[in-house]
This record gives structure tokens, sequence and C-alpha cells, in this order.
């Protein structure tokens, strides 16, 4: 079953390709003031349907933040998958601390999703805020 992802006013579109199960929320600077609850693909499992609206903001320049350029929505965020290198509290998997990801990871904003079965989610609290 594709689940659709839309902003608020319909220019982003983006299908998910199932329900997810997994996401995470995070506390940092950027995460919490925008509210978002990040399920994350590779990028090729998902279709964008529309984003001609679409824009950008990165202040590192390494994650990049996608919104909708007509009703702000945080839609997506396209950033290196932090994930296959360090575990949830900040610490390196393979013990160096400098380790810098070479896949790419898609994130989507679960609050813009309709009608998803939140009890079929988990939700990771990432403590965004002291780890990086």
């Amino acid at each position: 079953m594709t689940v659709t992802l839309s902003c608020h006013c319909g220019a982003t579109k983006i299908a998910l390709p199932a329900q997810p199960t997994h996401a995470k929320s995070c506390n940092c600077s950027f995460c919490q003031r925008t509210g978002a609850v990040w399920a994350y693909y590779k990028p090729d499992e998902l279709t964008f349907l529309s984003k001609e609206r679409d824009v950008t903001y990165s202040q590192s320049g390494l994650n990049i933040h996608h919104f909708c350029g007509t009703c702000g929505m945080h839609t997506w965020g396209d950033s290196p998958d932090w994930a296959s290198m360090y575990n949830a509290d900040g610490t390196p998997k393979n013990g160096d601390a400098n380790a810098m990801p070479t896949a790419r990871i898609y994130g989507v904003n679960l609050n813009l999703v309709d009608d998803l079965d939140w009890s079929a989610v988990t939700v990771e609290k990432m403590d965004g805020r002291s780890n990086w």
C-alpha cells in the first residue's frame, strides 16, 4: 500500500513505499522548532509526485531541509546516513569519532501524511541537542 505525504497546499507530494513502522523525533535546535517526526528511506525508495515549489535550507551544507515555498511546510530532508556510522547516543559505531558516511538518506515528515496509522509507528526519541 502506497502512503502519500502532502504539504498543506498540495504543491509537494511524495509517495512512500508503505506505511512506516519506525520513525525518529529529534530535539536538536532545528527539528524541535519544526516539530517533524522523521521516517527514513533510501533515495530510490521515494517517488516525488510533485515538488515544483520546493525550497531548501542548510546550516551546514550536509543536511538539506526541504520546504514548500508556498505554504512553508517542512516536507523532507536529504542528509548523510548518520545512522550508518553513529549510534543513537552519538557515539561512533566503528570507534572513529571523525567518521563521515558516504551514503545519503532521505527523511520525510510523517506529520504531513493524512490518515497515518500512528499506532503502527514506533517513534524513537533522539537527543540531537546533546549528541551532535
